[in-house]
C-alpha cells in the first residue's frame, strides 16, 4: 500500500455542522480536510464519519493519524 500525500504537518480545527461527513485520506483533496473525489484512481478512500451535533473538532491533515480523521499528533513526529 502506498503511503498519502501528507496535506500538512498540523491539524486543521473545524466547525462541524450533524450530519455525514468525508474525510480525504490520500491527501490529494483540495477541499483538505475533506474529501473532493481526487482518490479517484488510487487505493485510497474517504473516510465517512457521522457527527449527531454540531460541534468543533480538530481533523487531522498529515494523514498518518491512528484516529481517522482526527488528530492524534503524530504529525508532531514527520
Amino acid at each position: 500500500m502506498t503511503k498519502p500525500k501528507i496535506a500538512a504537518k498540523s491539524p486543521i480545527q473545524v466547525s462541524l455542522e450533524p450530519g455525514t461527513h468525508f474525510w480525504c485520506a490520500c491527501g490529494q483533496s483540495n477541499n483538505q480536510p475533506f474529501c473532493d473525489g481526487s482518490h479517484r484512481g488510487t487505493e485510497f478512500t474517504p473516510v465517512m464519519f457521522k457527527i449527531e451535533e454540531k460541534q468543533d473538532a480538530w481533523l487531522c491533515r498529515c494523514k498518518q493519524t491512528g484516529n481517522k480523521p482526527y488528530c492524534d499528533g503524530t504529525h508532531n513526529s514527520l
